[in-house]
C-alpha cells in the first residue's frame, strides 16, 4: 500500500487556531503532508498587502510543527506546477472555497490525474486579518 500525499497552502499569518486545525485535519487524511507557504511577494500581487510576519519567519513556525512533513515556498498559485513538483494525492483547501468557479476549476482539472480536493472546515470567529485588526485598533 503506498502512502497517500497530501498538499495544502496559505499565508499562515499570524499563525491562529484556524490554520492549526486545518492542519491537523489534512495530516490526519494522509501519510505525509506538504505544505506550501505563500512568499511575501505572492501575498503582496494577490491580496495586495504585506504579511506581518516575514516568509521566512512563516516557514519556519509552519516547520516546528508535529502535522507537517515537509514546507516548501508557494511562488504563484499554479496548483498544476504544484503537483508536478510534488505528485499528492489530496489537495486540501478550507471549506469557505468549495463551489468558486476558481476552485471548481481545479477539481475538472485534477479528477483525470486522480488528485482529491478535499474541503476542511473553516473554523470560524478567527482569521489573520481580524487579529491584525484587533492588534491595530489596541495599538492606537
Amino acid at each position: 500500500m503506498s502512502k497517500i500525499v497530501g498538499y495544502t497552502t496559505g499565508v499562515y499569518d499570524m499563525f491562529h487556531i484556524g490554520h492549526l486545525n486545518i492542519l491537523q485535519r489534512a495530516r490526519k487524511m494522509c501519510d505525509y503532508l506538504i505544505v506550501g507557504v505563500s512568499t511575501d511577494e505572492l501575498v503582496q500581487k494577490e491580496k495586495n498587502k504585506t504579511p506581518v510576519i516575514s516568509f521566512e519567519e512563516r516557514m519556519e513556525i509552519v516547520k516546528a510543527l508535529r502535522c507537517v512533513d515537509r514546507v516548501v515556498p508557494q511562488i504563484n498559485k499554479n496548483k498544476r506546477e504544484a503537483w508536478d513538483n510534488y505528485h499528492f494525492d489530496k489537495m486540501f483547501v478550507g471549506s469557505d472555497w468549495q463551489g468558486t468557479p476558481a476552485w471548481e476549476k481545479y477539481e475538472e482539472e485534477f479528477r483525470p490525474i486522480g488528485v482529491e480536493i478535499v474541503y476542511l472546515p473553516h473554523t470560524d470567529g478567527i482569521s489573520s486579518s481580524l487579529l491584525t485588526e484587533f492588534v491595530k485598533k489596541h495599538i492606537r
